[in-house]
């Protein structure tokens, strides 16, 4: 039997990869013929690199020291693929885990600018950065500050980095900006917020980053001047990814937004995989109605489902009604008899689930 094990971290507990591994130790004691592929996946916050890297091994790791979205410097990790393509994470330089403390108003991207430069430096002809698990709200000003981008207040003097700062800008200078790769940039994100407004990144995003209900309106309010100062298309479904840093790359550096689970999943082989599969394992941290909204396990469902292969799915939890589409769904809270449990060896547990997914998917 051939069988695709393609799950999402499990967050905050482990890895993809490492969950992937976990799920296919538990099939192959109980299965040890069946041919199993690992095809760990993201959907465009942590993990995009280690989603490229299992699905081309190829690739060449790197690690760049950049400002955090604090200033402090932090040791940012990127990938070089054989086709000249730079995998990067805005959370390896930018992302909330790398603060001390929230500081809403003043984190900035500027390190986010600093990989992507390392990347084109290097000669990388087409960037894929993943966007999630931002500290800012800077519309992703000072990652573009990194390549080039001067921004001024109406006396000419440089903004200060961070979002509050662009209640205060009056111009732009892009004399200095690096051009973009010949292959284009692409953004994968996985939400559809726009950039502004009520449903926009401040409003939606920025309490998880610390922002009091007057610092939200504060970071609005910039992220509504930034958007008249520069135009584009604040209201373009993901433009308030990661703190509206998809809007600033797409406006003012061409950068194409892509739905981070499918695009991740065209980008490393599953569609192919799934093409010549019986079956195939997907996961995460908690499964329910969310998971069906663009997620990985959504995503994967729906071309599962085109594929016409059988579907497991392992997750933490398993709340609400299951769709048809699934074959099989394991909760390891319930195999390992409670959610701490689960949480104090999700390895563990990970195998077993594994291999109760090899006897109920291959019953006949």
């Amino acid at each position: 039997m051939r069988v695709v094990i393609a799950p999402d971290s499990f967050k905050g507990s482990l890895a993809a990869g490492d969950a992937a591994r976990a799920l296919a130790q538990g099939w192959l004691a109980r299965r040890p013929a069946d041919e199993v592929r690992l095809l760990p996946l993201a959907d465009g916050g942590e993990g995009v690199i280690d989603a490229f890297a299992a699905a081309r091994p190829e690739g060449e790791r790197r690690t760049v020291t950049a400002p955090g979205p604090d200033g402090r410097p932090v040791s940012a990790a990127w990938s070089l693929l054989p086709d000249g393509s730079a995998v990067l994470e805005l959370a390896q330089s930018s992302g909330l885990p790398l603060m001390r403390r929230p500081d809403p108003l003043g984190a900035h991207t500027y390190g986010l600018g600093v990989v992507m430069r390392a990347a084109l430096d290097a000669g990388a002809s087409r960037l894929i950065v993943g966007l999630g698990g931002s500290a800012s709200t800077d519309g992703g000003t000072g990652a573009l500050r990194a390549l080039g981008l001067r921004l001024l207040d109406g006396r000419g003097r440089d903004l200060r980095l961070g979002g509050a700062a662009l209640v205060d800008l009056a111009r732009i200078d892009t004399g200095d900006l690096l051009p973009p790769p010949p292959g284009g940039t692409r953004l994968l994100v996985d939400v559809t917020a726009p950039l502004a407004g009520p449903a926009g990144a401040a409003a939606t995003y920025g309490p998880q980053k610390g922002a009091r209900p007057d610092e939200v309106d504060l970071l609005d309010r910039a992220l509504r001047r930034l958007a008249e100062v520069v135009g584009g298309d604040p209201g373009q479904p993901g433009a308030g990814a990661a703190g509206g840093t998809s809007y600033g790359l797409a406006t003012l550096w061409g950068a194409r937004i892509m739905p981070g689970a499918r695009t991740i999943a065209a980008l490393v082989g599953l569609p192919e995989a799934l093409a010549g599969a019986d079956v195939v394992i997907t996961g995460e941290g908690r499964f329910d109605e969310t998971s069906l909204t663009g997620k990985v396990v959504g995503s994967l469902l729906d071309q599962a489902g085109d594929a016409a292969v059988r579907v497991g799915v392992v997750a933490g939890q398993v709340t609400g009604a299951v769709p048809g589409t699934v074959s099989e769904a394991v909760s390891l809270a319930d195999i390992a008899g409670s959610v701490d449990a689960a949480l104090n060896d999700p390895a563990k547990w990970l195998i077993e689930a594994g291999d109760v997914m090899a006897r109920r998917l291959t019953r006949d």
